[in-house]
């Protein structure tokens, strides 16, 4: 069982491995450079985490476990259309008041040999298909509305926000996703 003073090692390892991934990517981190950024050397990294993959690999699972905190806590207060609209925003402003975590999600999914998630990872279309399928029960939605196909869509449109918000964060997120969810509405009711 670690103690308290290796845990803290290990949240800050994982702090500093985020931001210099949002910084300087996947390749232009190394196990030196996380030492350096943590005062510490490259052999007491070594000895929290067996390799840069490692620590990669947790510093993602901390940004996707902060997600999804945020994500289920917003979605579990509302149903139907009103909780994919919860589900958008909160992703959406997650990745906003993170733009660190964004860029370790990027790097992690697109360089990282330790993150085995993809964009078009079927858990992910399956939990948006989900809240679909749900607002369409409670009448929300048209009854023709396919989920899987809906969800691919909506997924897509995240993906471009986000993307776009990359590239230009002066990109206001919180009216494109305002725009989504209009849109959404509009099509799938």
């Amino acid at each position: 069982m670690p103690t308290l003073t290796e845990l803290a090692r290990r949240a800050q390892l994982i702090g500093v491995t985020i931001d210099l991934i949002a910084r300087h990517g996947h390749a232009g981190t190394s196990l030196a450079r996380i030492a350096e950024a943590a005062g510490i050397s490259k052999a007491a990294v070594l000895y929290h985490f067996p390799s840069k993959d490692a620590v990669v690999r947790a510093a993602y699972d901390t940004v996707i476990d902060g997600l999804t905190t945020r994500v289920g806590a917003a979605v579990a207060t509302e149903s139907g259309a009103a909780a994919l609209a919860a589900y958008l925003r909160s992703i959406t402003g997650y990745l906003r008041d993170n733009p660190a975590h964004t860029r370790m999600i990027v790097e992690g999914i697109g360089e990282s040999p330790a993150v085995e998630d993809t964009p078009n990872a079927p858990s992910r279309r399956d939990a948006v298909a989900a809240l679909i399928t749900a607002a369409r029960d409670a009448g929300d939605y048209r009854p023709d509305v396919d989920p899987r196909v809906t969800a691919v869509i909506v997924n897509g449109a995240l993906d471009a926000i986000v993307a776009e918000n990359l590239s230009d964060p002066s990109f206001d997120t919180t009216a494109a996703t305002e725009s989504l969810i209009t849109l959404l509405g509009q099509a799938l009711r």
